[in-house]
């Protein structure tokens, strides 16, 4: 499974790049808002701190504008992948840009039909949005199941990209559901390494070499 770092913060993705457990990153407008720089300034910096495709999202709505966008932002650096919401107009600029060689992740995706459109618009990933299913009372992982099911039926290969993660346990099943990848918060990432027994068990083993005057 790979892991996105879903985050504007530079300073987070170069820490957490560094230790090798990030393949990529996923960012949206909300996001770059947050870090009141320009746009195009984020995004370069993000790709230069990742080899992996890093997410970058149109803001316009109408096809002819989305691809234009979309040009624009691959243009920026060759790992970009262009985010474009799933409506139809953003399925029609998706089928444009792929057959142009842009990597395009289709984004907001709650439904296993959605996702069946994505795929045949050629999308490189389809992100379907867990957390906010499960806001609503909709179990999130069984989306991913149910896209998991159609795409190995037909053997497409764009990868399912599990988004609105809030939790390690979103994680998990995400990676037992078969998500070709997580894309999760910087904190989220660091939690799943936390275990109690890990902190309890590290406490007693340098107790013990403390005691013992162990020294390597």
């Amino acid at each position: 499974m790979k892991f996105f770092v879903d985050t504007a913060d530079t300073a987070e993705i170069k820490t957490l790049a560094e230790t090798g457990l990030i393949d990529g990153v996923t960012t949206n407008p909300s996001l770059i808002a947050k870090s009141g720089r320009k746009f195009a300034d984020v995004i370069a910096e993000i790709c230069e701190l990742t080899d992996g495709h890093v997410s970058a999202e149109v803001v316009a709505t109408d096809y002819e504008t989305m691809v234009s966008e979309g040009k624009k932002l691959q243009a920026i650096a060759s790992n970009v992948a262009v985010k474009l919401p799933l409506t139809m107009d953003g399925l029609r600029a998706c089928r444009a840009l792929t057959d142009a060689g842009t990597a395009v992740n289709v984004t907001l995706c709650f439904s296993a039909n959605q996702a069946l459109l994505a795929a045949k618009a050629g999308a490189a990933y389809i992100s379907p949005f867990i957390g906010r299913l499960d806001d609503i009372n909709i179990d999130g992982m069984e989306l991913i199941e149910d896209i998991r099911t159609i795409y190995d039926n037909y053997l497409f290969e764009t990868e399912i990209l599990a988004a609105s993660i809030r939790s390690a346990n979103h994680v998990r099943l995400s990676a037992l559901a078969g998500a070709d990848v997580a894309t999760v918060p910087p904190n989220v990432l660091r939690g799943l390494a936390d275990h109690p027994l890990t902190d309890k068990g590290l406490a007693a083993f340098l107790a013990d070499a403390k005691k013992a005057g162990i020294e390597v």
